[in-house]
Parts: structure tokens; C-alpha cells; sequence
């Protein structure tokens, strides 16, 4: 059996939505720290579909997903990838 479990996963490196522009100064994890992250994980390179899969252009086939959002975390929003997987077909449970 194989599934996703994303705990508030950072699934786009470009930080666009509405908590990454908003949520600067949170306590435990902020915009600084996901920018910080991203350059870590990807160092000088671009990130692609498999580093950043909500950039995919396609997700059928993906296994079932548990995804797993904290209310005040600049990844909140990057939970939109629950809707995109519903759309592909892929069974998603998502908790905000």
C-alpha cells in the first residue's frame, strides 16, 4: 500500500498564496523560515515538479493523501493541492 502523508507540507517553492504573503511574523514557523527552507532543499537550482509538486501539471496516479495543515504556517495555503489531487482522481484527507 502506498500513500502521501503530508504534514504542512511546503509543496511550491514560489510562496504566492494568501498565508505565505500574510503570515511574516508567526511564532513558530514564518516566510523567512519556508524561504529559508526552500534554498536549502534546493540550493541554486530551479525547483522542478518533483521538488515542488504542486507546480505539477498533472497528478493522477499519485497514491492517497493525508495532508495535515497548522492554522497560522505560511504552507497552510499550499493545502489547495488536496483540490488538485480530488480533481485527478486521488483519494485526499485533508485537516486544517
Amino acid at each position: 500500500m502506498r500513500f502521501q502523508l503530508l504534514n504542512q507540507p511546503g509543496l511550491d517553492d514560489r510562496q504566492e498564496t494568501w498565508s505565505a504573503r500574510n503570515f511574516t511574523a508567526t511564532p513558530w514557523f514564518n516566510r523567512d523560515k519556508a524561504t529559508a527552507a526552500w534554498r536549502h532543499y534546493l540550493g541554486s537550482i530551479s525547483a522542478s515538479p518533483y521538488a515542488a509538486p504542486a507546480q505539477a501539471d498533472d497528478l493522477s496516479g499519485l497514491p492517497a493523501a493525508f495532508i495535515a495543515t497548522a492554522e497560522f504556517c505560511p504552507n497552510r495555503d499550499e493545502a489547495v493541492y488536496a483540490l488538485r489531487l480530488l480533481q485527478a482522481g486521488v483519494s485526499v484527507e485533508l485537516h486544517q
